[in-house]
């Protein structure tokens, strides 16, 4: 077997409307597709990446918040590539998030820094 690329991501929201808006306004990530799963009383909302991979977007009615702190086991954070860290960090602060100082990997010495999410969702922007 030979992985090839991540193709999704899927994030469960507490707040559909909220996180919908986040997602497509603020990140700017073009709809795929969004569908009402009656039998599930849940939303789906299917984004696209500029790579081809793609987020999924659920609600589900009484799903527990995320441990967060101290960090639990699991997936950690998402990570986007972005050309310009200052200026993807001054867009965020333009729509009142809050991004964290922007640090240097020791390893790389590229430049990252981490905002969260509507449920808090940390995620990270890395610069290509």
């Amino acid at each position: 077997m030979k992985l090839l690329a991540i193709h999704h991501v899927a994030i469960i929201c507490s707040d559909y409307q909220r996180a919908k808006h986040f997602y497509t306004q603020i990140l700017k990530l073009p709809i795929i597709h969004e569908q009402y799963r009656v039998e599930r009383d849940s939303y789906k909302l299917d984004l696209a990446l500029p790579d081809g991979s793609q987020i999924e977007l659920f609600s589900f009615v009484g799903a527990p918040k995320r441990p967060s702190y101290p960090e639990a086991q699991g997936l950690r954070h998402l990570a986007f590539a972005v050309a310009d860290i200052s200026h993807a960090k001054a867009y965020l602060e333009e729509y009142a998030v809050a991004v964290e100082e922007i640090r240097v990997d020791e390893i790389t010495g590229k430049r990252f820094t981490f905002f969260a999410d509507p449920d808090d969702l940390p995620i990270e922007l890395y610069e290509a």
